[in-house]
């Protein structure tokens, strides 16, 4: 049985999917390297780890001192007061050292410090070092590591440089405090033993114990993290636990795994009470042209075998061209929300593509398919990109002057439930902007839009026109011309700026788009809003399925006014006109009749404490607000209050979504946010609420609070959805994440 182009494109992306986790587990198999926890560093740009290197007996000394004694019969050097001694790239500097030039030893006494090749600084009460500073036992030792690290311990035992093995060693990267340097750090980690491995870049730790504020928290017979210095290391990472809604209590141990230098994956399997196990795979890979990241899963949902797969590739060809894709599939929307999957959206979209950038020129070759995973989205009616071709040139014209813009593209798009759609457009721009004797800048626009198209089930969504099968084409030549007058007055207090702006366009009528009559296509022109930043637009819908004509003038006026004090003062209202009434536009949208609605914006920002942004359509008959957007924001660090409002009259988008238009179109969405956010030194806390004001009722509804200091973060989050998603009548989420600076996180999660 033949397939159908979308069961195609799926069975296509799934074998994709699983060619891509076949090369993670081939790479998975290649040696080990200790290098791990971030992404994996580009390869011809990797961080350098300062080598130690190994020091010959032969290798010269150097030293300085305030004295010095040398005895030729025993070989032995004394020296005293202000001592530094070098061999190589280690340094040591104390009060007093004695050097045997016969065996290449020294004994180091008063404030001893030992100055590692890879900037570690150690500290002691008496060393005795051998070969080279390599080897050696040190009392009362204290080390400063990269990252505000810090190390202590009764004594220490070195070997080769690279083991460092401790007795009742203490570690943390917290500050003492001042007042009082024997209260114990925020938190510390103490153990009867303990291993510092510079060549793996780790801390082992044997019968180890946690403290927080000097209280014992935790114990552990053996605890091991990487060391400061360390960027990439394999190793379990801090526990996901906790209780959900959909999963019930559940836990999570992941492994990171450092593959090589340019690959790692995070394995994760995870356990509920009420619904799973899961197991969950995250794998990176540079190349040294480009990079692949894959998140994919596997898990038994409710019963049922469930899964998803986000992949990503980026690859350069030559300095011109480059190819890539983006995979997104999962096996449901209850399958992403229950196991709580980073990039949860009801559209998830896959696309391959090709692209290449010239001088002024762009071009690229792309397929897309979108997967539904709402109920109230019908998969059928979604719809396949396969596929789009685009190129763009921009270049100045000699003689004439000005720039000159060439854009093409092509399309197929096919559909289940729906129109199938093809075609190929064209657009020229030509714009030559100058300026007048009076200081007046002019554009000069000549534009020209044209497309041809092609559609089976014109009938169907989105379209719904009279016929089955149509063939069509549409052009639309456009000349303009605006000016710009700003005139700027400089004053004491700042600059002022007061700026008319007129129009004016000429193109001939466009082609009726009256739904069930119109011919043409629309892919790409389905949504609209009229506000000031498209009031000087050639064409005002998104796309050029539909395209604005007819002569037409658009008239503006633009205020600013920059203080010096840094206070600034935005502001542009204006209008637009035509000649005869143009009822493609959809009702409520402003633009429909001979004269438009009044669109504008205010910005003012007096000074930190204060900004505020506004932008608004009104009827030209009512002044009745049609469109608001406003956001508001005063206070400072101590006290910041945050607000923003969202209304809008109708919903245009209704009168492409189906054959009927439905009440919706003349209900207004309403909507008011509010948040609030307070920082004291180390603490901050913030909340955030979210409300449909026409239907009264709560959208969303968050708080927070974190604190973070030099070691270490506490960051707790509880977030509240009313609205609800497949069914599920909304649902909180419960957040908490305890860093340990420089060793790991732990966080607990309820949903």
């Amino acid at each position: 049985m033949a397939m159908k182009p979308r069961q195609l494109l799926n069975a296509g992306l799934w074998v994709c999917a699983l060619a891509m986790v076949g090369l993670m587990a081939i790479s998975a198999i290649l040696p080990d390297d200790a290098w791990a926890q971030t992404a994996p560093p580009p390869p011809r740009a990797r961080p350098v780890r300062p080598t130690i290197t190994p020091i010959s007996r032969d290798e010269p000394v150097f030293y300085q001192a305030d004295r010095g004694e040398y005895d030729n019969n025993t070989g032995i050097a004394t020296l005293s007061g202000h001592v530094e001694f070098w061999q190589a790239d280690r340094v040591l500097i104390a009060d007093r050292v004695i050097y045997d030039s016969r065996t290449n030893t020294a004994s180091a006494s008063g404030h001893v410090v030992l100055m590692e090749p890879d900037g570690q600084a150690v500290f002691s009460d008496y060393a005795e070092l051998s070969d080279g500073l390599k080897n050696g036992v040190l009392a009362g030792m204290q080390a400063l590591l990269p990252e505000g690290g810090r190390l202590v311990a009764n004594g220490a035992r070195r070997t080769d440089g690279r083991i460092n093995e401790l007795s009742r060693a203490i570690y943390s990267a917290c500050l003492l405090c001042a007042d009082d340097p024997t209260k114990a750090p925020l938190w510390q980690i103490r153990a009867t033993e303990a291993v510092q491995d510079l060549d793996n870049q780790r801390m082992e730790y044997r019968d180890a114990v946690v403290d927080f504020f000097g209280i014992p928290v935790a114990w552990f017979p053996y605890l091991t993290h990487p060391d400061p210095t360390s960027r990439r290391a394999s190793g379990f990472l801090a526990p996901t636990m906790g209780y959900s809604k959909h999963l019930g209590g559940f836990f999570g141990l992941p492994y990171y795994w450092a593959i090589d230098p340019q690959s790692d994956l995070t394995i994760e399997p995870l356990v509920g009470t009420s619904n799973g196990p899961s197991l969950t795979f995250d794998y990176r890979r540079r190349f040294n042209s480009g990079i692949v990241t894959i998140d994919t899963s596997i898990a038994n949902d409710r019963s049922r075998l469930g899964g998803h797969v986000f992949a990503k590739g980026n690859f350069a060809i030559d300095e011109t061209w480059r190819w890539g894709f983006d995979i997104n599939r999962a096996s449901s929307d209850n399958y992403l929300r229950d196991f709580k999957v980073h990039g949860w959206n009801e559209i998830l979209t896959s696309s391959i593509y090709l692209e290449g950038f010239g001088q002024g020129s762009y071009a690229r070759f792309d397929a897309r398919a979108y997967q539904g995973l709402s109920t109230t989205i019908s998969a059928a009616a979604l719809p396949l990109v396969l596929p789009r071709y685009a190129y763009s040139l921009t270049l100045p014209l000699a003689g004439v002057g000005g720039q000159l813009g060439v854009d093409f593209d092509a399309f197929n798009v096919l559909r289940v439930l729906g129109s199938n759609t093809q075609r190929v457009r064209g657009s020229v721009n030509w714009d030559r902007p100058f300026i007048g004797s009076a200081g007046e800048v002019w554009k000069t626009t000549l534009h020209l839009d044209s497309a041809i198209y092609q559609s089976l089930q014109f009938n169907q969504q989105p379209n719904y026109g009279q016929f089955s099968r149509i063939s069509a084409a549409q052009a639309m030549p456009t000349a303009a011309v605006e000016l710009r007058w700003p005139l700027i007055r400089a004053t004491g207090g700042g600059t002022q700026l007061l700026e008319p702006i007129a129009q004016l366009i000429l193109a001939p009528r466009a082609t009726s788009y009256v739904r069930a009559i119109t011919n043409i296509p629309n892919e790409d022109s389905l949504d609209l809003d009229f506000t000031d930043a498209n009031l000087f637009a050639l064409n005002r819908y998104p796309g050029v399925d539909r395209l604005e004509g007819g002569a037409r003038a658009n008239l503006g006026l633009h205020f600013a006014w920059n203080f010096a004090s840094g206070a600034v003062i935005d502001a542009q209202i204006g209008q637009a006109y035509r000649l005869k009434r143009d009822t493609g536009f959809a009702i409520g949208s402003g633009l429909r009749d001979t004269a438009s609605d009044y669109v504008g914006h205010l910005s003012v920002t007096p000074n930190k404490y204060l900004d505020f942004t506004t932008r608004e359509r009104l009827d030209r008959r009512t002044g009745q607000v049609r469109y608001a957007d406003a956001l508001a924001s005063v206070g400072s660090d101590l006290l910041r209050v945050t607000g923003g409002y969202i209304y809008t009259f109708n919903n245009p988008y209704f009168l492409y979504d189906s054959a009927t238009p439905p009440a919706a179109l003349t209900s207004p969405r309403n909507e008011l946010t509010l948040g609030v956010s307070t920082r004291q030194e180390h603490w901050r806390y913030k909340a955030s609420a979210r409300q449909d004001v026409r239907t009264r009722q709560m959208v969303a509804l968050g708080l927070g609070a974190a604190y973070e200091d030099e070691c270490f973060i506490f960051d707790a989050t509880m977030f509240r959805r009313y609205t609800s998603v497949n069914g599920d009548r909304g649902a909180t989420t419960i957040l908490f994440q305890v860093t340990l600076k420089t060793v790991g996180e732990f966080g607990f999660n309820a949903q």
